[in-house]
């Protein structure tokens, strides 16, 4: 058996070679034995680690050579975040957490607003693309932001009020309202934008493109309602709509609805937002000589009626057509086909929401929700 011992540059980190030769075999046996670090300095080294200084740096004020250091860390700090290597972060966790702080207080709106506020801090530029990524790594998404009405502090009392109102209502006795609103249905596509799926490079071709037409577009209005066995009578609106209109609307249409369904006055609660035209002394007036009673509905709350879903679900079959409509008499066809495709298990799904809406209301203090 020989040994041979070898110190490496660094002054604390001690290798022992052993190895034996047998002329039997045409290899070594090699067997490498580690000189042991004193305690004060094994500590010192594991404190700089939790400090999150690396190997190198670590090396460098100590003497002990880097695999030495990572054999501490697997054996003594596995739980440690392993450094991938490359340019240290211009940001550190304490700034990325600021970072997301800013976002959710509100005191910035988007990465470059934050990009400067943390330039600032750290004093040197920071691009807002490192900060993106960050937020990114953060958990954070960034999403094109929804558009709802402005809640004033009126608004938002009057939803927490009808939230905590029919927050234990159950799914049986939401069953028993008849939802009902009117939409805007455009003949070449929705107000809204589309998206399209883009090779990598690819370019700008017909396949990318949304055409618009300066005039001949056109779109349509529509009521419609919907119950828990399913879609009742939708009319398009012709001409503008006022009180008149809107009581002959109810006065053919819901109550052909209610009549299909075999529902009676008296047993449905009618839904219908605050509009002008919904209140009026005619509509009232006949909401009580037919016996019906409509809903208290509070003001902006487009996101407590589910037949909001229940329109993005229509205009969502309608988009489905490979061809735009010719016109507005063709564009009212395809709804009237689609709206009475519409199985009632739709309907019942988005009602079956509702009480998880109050709850999302309640724990919103009556602001926005998901819906």
């Amino acid at each position: 058996m020989h040994s041979h011992i070898l110190q490496s540059t660094k002054s604390h980190d001690w290798l022992i070679f052993q190895y034996k030769y047998q002329p039997c075999f045409p290899h070594f046996s090699i067997q490498i034995i580690m000189r042991s670090l004193s305690p004060t300095l094994t500590q010192h080294i594991l404190h700089l680690l939790d400090s999150g200084k690396t190997a190198h740096q670590i090396s460098d004020s100590t003497g002990v050579h880097t695999s030495t250091i990572s054999r501490l860390r697997s054996k003594h700090r596995s739980s440690l975040h392993k450094s991938s290597g490359g340019r240290p972060s211009l940001l550190s966790s304490a700034n990325i957490r600021h970072g997301v702080h800013l976002i959710t207080s509100l005191k910035a709106e988007n990465a470059v607003q934050v990009s400067k506020i943390l330039g600032s801090i750290i004093n040197q530029p920071i691009s807002a693309k490192t900060v993106r990524r960050h937020l990114s790594s953060a958990g954070m998404k960034a999403v094109v932001k929804k558009k709802r009405p402005t809640l004033k502090p009126r608004h938002r009392k009057a939803r927490l009020d009808f939230a905590i109102e029919h927050q234990h209502w159950t799914v049986e006795d939401w069953k028993k309202v008849v939802w009902s609103d009117e939409t805007k249905i455009n003949r070449l596509g929705s107000d809204g934008r589309k998206w399209v799926w883009k090779k990598k490079g690819e370019a700008l071709n017909d396949r990318l493109v949304e055409e618009t037409q300066k005039f001949g577009g056109g779109s349509l209005m529509m009521w419609g309602c919907m119950t828990w066995d399913g879609v009742g009578y939708a009319c398009k609106i012709d001409g503008r709509m006022d009180a008149e209109l809107y009581c002959k609307i109810l006065e053919e249409d819901l109550q052909a609805s209610l009549r299909y369904y075999k529902k009676s006055a008296k047993n449905v609660i009618f839904q219908q937002d605050g509009d002008s035209k919904h209140t009026s002394a005619l509509a009232t007036a006949w909401f009580k000589h037919h016996g019906i009673k409509p809903m208290d509905w509070p003001a902006y709350s487009p996101d407590l009626n589910p037949i909001e879903h229940l329109w993005w679900y229509l205009k969502r079959r309608l988009g489905e057509y490979e061809n735009s409509p010719s016109g507005i008499l063709e564009l009212w066809e395809r709804v009237e086909r689609e709206w009475n495709k519409i199985e009632a298990s739709v309907c019942q799904n988005l009602i079956e929401s509702m009480p998880r809406r109050m709850k999302a209301v309640i724990m919103a203090k009556g602001g926005y929700t998901k819906y």
